[in-house]
Parts: structure tokens; sequence; C-alpha cells
């Protein structure tokens, strides 16, 4: 019998797996993709995950897997710009945009060597819960027989249609629905040499970022209601909305498309109970947000920290397996809930022309203004605490924040509670 079974073995499945097994327990983790494997990705590993890749000791393989930094950023609001650094984070200044074939492929890696066992091309069928408590696992390989397998514990990593979630019934909250489409495309001969770019025009958004093997990943997002049209005419759609960006846009239509347009409006918002008698969600499967902000890979980074702290905690020094969850679950929300806010306020594409445009200009000639900006769009700045009353007043002065408030711009905080 396993110490732990975790169902999905990418960005947060194979994480929490090697880092349990660091700690000494035994583990399993399964997975119906064989890898390398792509799918559906943002790309961007923000700073607050490439300081966790840090302190594992992974991020000079992501390095060494040609996968380029980006320290600065150049942010375009309907023609006004703003350039800029990316603010420090425990060591870091820069954000890195892997391919997930090989992201995903690298922290499988890892896991393995810490002792982890992986099981690629498993499909897992079942669930077993007796007396409410998950206990075992009903599965095959591809073409195999079914084989089951029992664990002190089971973690749904496996996404936001968690088979784990599920079968216990783990209750959604602060669900907000899906609010965008998106779309996004390699291209060669379109360089970033100057970082990463981020176009906000009227109800569009589009992430420029530079990936691996000397390509560029383009990123559109718009409102849900627009999917059907964008799906009757993938390109179309896709090129005017570059189109939109200007010069930029001109450069696209010179550059090489490597690969089909991918995409989904299958971009739900809410956060589920994440844990239970015996189990455990981590990443997407217990807290899922709009790819707008690009904040999924990061946040599954962390969690897989903070749940396999919680379960060694229990596991090897004694501590109630109860409480050791629910402080699972407060430590995740207090992290997540105001990058959440933040990115439901992006993704509702709510017409605010001048009140972004007060702000920016007030940011302009501020240089420590604009990277603290940067750092609210990378997910290490609180919404909460950006748009307090105190802050507002600094960067905007008295006068400008009247006028700012007059706009009813979402960036004045509200309560940020837990659930």
């Amino acid at each position: 019998m396993y110490d732990v079974i975790i169902i999905g073995a990418r960005v947060a499945g194979a994480s929490t797996a090697m880092l349990l097994a660091r700690k000494g327990l035994r583990v399993l983790a399964v997975d119906r993709a064989q890898f390398p494997s792509d799918t559906l990705s943002t790309h961007q590993v923000q700073l607050a995950g490439v300081a966790c890749l840090r302190r594992w000791g992974l991020l000079d393989r992501i390095i060494a897997a040609g996968t380029p930094p980006t320290r600065r950023l150049r942010y375009d609001a309907r023609g006004f710009v703003l350039s800029g650094c990316f603010p420090q984070f425990e060591g870091g200044d820069a954000l890195y945009s892997p391919r997930r074939h090989l992201l995903d492929k690298l922290l499988v890696e890892a896991a393995r060597e810490a002792g982890a066992e992986i099981r690629e091309g498993f499909a897992v069928d079942s669930i077993s819960t007796p007396n409410g408590r998950v206990a075992s696992i009903c599965g095959r390989q591809v073409g195999g027989r079914v084989i089951h397998e029992t664990a002190r514990f089971i973690v749904g990593a496996e996404g936001k249609h968690s088979l784990v979630a599920r079968t216990v019934g783990a209750r959604a909250y602060r669900d907000r629905g899906c609010r965008s489409l998106a779309y996004y495309a390699y291209w060669d001969g379109l360089p970033t040499t100057d970082g990463g770019r981020i176009f906000t025009r009227e109800r569009r958004a589009v992430g420029v970022w530079p990936t691996n093997d000397g390509l560029t990943v383009t990123f559109i997002a718009a409102p849900i209601a627009e999917f059907p049209t964008f799906r009757s005419s993938v390109e179309t759609k896709c090129l005017e909305t570059l189109d939109m960006t200007g010069e930029f846009g001109v450069k696209v239509r010179a550059a090489k498309r490597i690969g089909p347009y991918r995409g989904t409006a299958d971009l739900p918002n809410r956060f589920v109970k994440p844990y239970g008698p015996n189990w455990a969600l981590v990443g997407d499967a217990g807290l899922v947000m709009d790819p707008i902000t690009g904040q999924g890979i990061s946040q599954a980074l962390c969690d897989a920290e903070l749940l396999s702290d919680a379960l060694a905690s229990a596991f090897c020094d004694g501590r109630s397996l109860r409480a050791a969850l629910a402080d699972y679950e407060r430590r995740r929300n207090r992290r997540a809930f105001p990058v959440f806010e933040f990115t439901n306020e992006v993704s509702s594409f709510r017409s605010r022309n001048a009140d972004e445009q007060i702000l920016l200009r007030a940011l302009a000639d501020k240089p420590d203004e604009i990277e603290r900006f940067f750092g609210l769009i990378a997910g290490v700045e609180r919404y909460d605490e950006y748009g307090s009353l105190r802050h507002l007043i600094k960067v905007l002065g008295i006068r400008g924040l009247a006028t700012f408030a007059a706009t009813r711009m979402g960036f004045v905080s509200g309560r940020q509670d837990a659930t």
C-alpha cells in the first residue's frame, strides 16, 4: 500500500509527488498521458512559481532547456504604453514561458529522481470511497488489465474536471462561471528581445511571450459570448485581434505560424473545497481561474508545496491530518483570493478607458510604481493592497483620486474574506 496516490502527473501532480517523495513518503502518481505530452496552457511561470522551481533546484533545468527569461514588460493600453521591469521576488526578477511538453516532462523526471513511482499511460476508471473515505483506485494501462491500488491518502491533480472532486462531491465556492475565450499560437520570425508584451483593447487582451526553440507565443482573450464567432473562423478572428495591436500585428503577419491555433472557452473560475477524509485536491482540481492573467501554472506549483508540507506534517511529524489540511486551505486561499479577484476584474472586459488612462498616466514617470504595477500583473503584488486608499493617494494624489473614483474603476479594493 502506498502512503499517497496522486491522480494526474502534470504540473500540480508531479510537483506534489516529487515533494512528498523527498520527504520520505511512498508515492504513486498516475496519468493517462505519456510524457513528453502537450496540453492547453497559458505557458507563464510567474514570479511566485519561478521561486518554487528555484527552491526545488529545478529552475536551472528550465533555463538549460533553452527557456528564455522575461525580465521586462511593455504594457500597451489602447496606445498608452508603460515599459519597465518585473519586481524582485524571492531572489528572482524574471518569469519564464516554457512549452508544456518540456515543463511537464521535467517535473515528472524530477519526481522519479526523488523516488516517486510514476505510471504513464494509466487511466483511472474509478475511486472507491467505503464509509466516505477514499481508499483505492481502479484503472488500467493502455490495452492492459485492470489494476487496483490502495493508499492511505488520495490526491486529485487531474485538472478542472477532476474525477476525485466529482467522486467525493467536493463543494465549489466563489464560482464566477466562464467569462472569456482564449486562443494561442506559436510563431517563428517574431522576436521579442525586449521582453513580454501585453495589449489591452476594447473587449480584447493580447499577450506576447518568448518561449523555447526561438519561438514566440501569442495569447488572445475575448468575452465568452464571442466564442461561436471565433470558433467558426479561428484564423480570421485571431488575426483581426492581433491587427488591433498596430505595428505588432504587421509583424505577426510577416512571421510564420508554427502549428495550429489552440483554444477553448471552457475556462471556469472557482474555488473547490480542497480536502476531506483521506483526500485532497491540488492545482486546477481545487482552484481554477481564467487564464487571462496567466496564473495557473504558478498557482499549481505553490499549491503543491503547501499540500506536501501539510501532508508531511501529518504523516511524518504526527500533526492532526484534519488540522493540517484545514491549514492548507487557509494558506491557499489567503494567497489566491486577491489574484482571483484581480483576474475576474480583468476577464470581465468592463470598459475602463478613462480610469485606466488616469492610472497609467500617473505611473508613467514613476519607475518604482511601474514595477509595482507589473508585480500586480505577475501575481506577487496583492490586488487588495494595490487598490487600497493609501496606495492610490500615493500614486494619484488627492485630486487625481477624486477623478479616478468618479470613473468607478474596480481597483478600489473590496473585502477579501476567506470562505
